[in-house]
């Protein structure tokens, strides 16, 4: 019988964002999912292990990560990851700021042809303002923040 080496997952979940819940919750269904005869799974939650991610560095083979909003979405975490040289899924530093800038990313998309419902950036909204919208734009609306989660506004 061939003795072959786990691969050690770093699953990466939790995080200081309104979606903390989601990504612990999302972590727990991943980490059941995956087979322990072939991965060692040890959670870092960003909010306090990022010195044991660190430290661990050289013996994690890939990481997982299961964060929302700032600091999981926005090219943070994936920064951390390419200095310590840990290969992760997903998109890397410039991608993941520019993608979770919603203005930003929607203009882009726009000059790339890519279509895009109409938006508008508001800094603060209050009655007179939200009938002005609706005037403007329609109905019905979505508020969200310009660069946090996808469940959050």
């Amino acid at each position: 019988m061939t003795d072959h080496k786990k691969t050690s997952i770093a699953l990466l979940a939790g995080g200081k964002s309104g979606e903390r819940e989601v990504s612990l919750s999302g972590a727990a269904i991943f980490e059941k999912a995956l087979d322990p005869d072939k991965f060692t799974i040890k959670r870092y939650d960003p909010a306090s292990d990022l010195a044991d991610l660190a430290r661990d560095s050289k013996e994690i083979d890939f990481a997982f990560i299961l964060l929302h909003g700032l600091f999981g979405e926005d090219g943070s975490v994936q920064g951390m990851l390419d200095l310590l040289d840990i290969p992760y899924q997903g998109s890397g530093i410039l991608g993941s700021a520019v993608a979770m800038d919603k203005n930003l990313a929607k203009i882009l998309y726009r000059l790339e042809g890519i279509p895009v419902a109409d938006w508008q950036v508001v800094t603060s909204v209050d009655e007179n303002q939200c009938e002005q919208l609706a005037a403007t734009m329609g109905l019905p609306l979505v508020i969200k923040p310009v660069r946090d989660g996808s469940s959050l506004g």
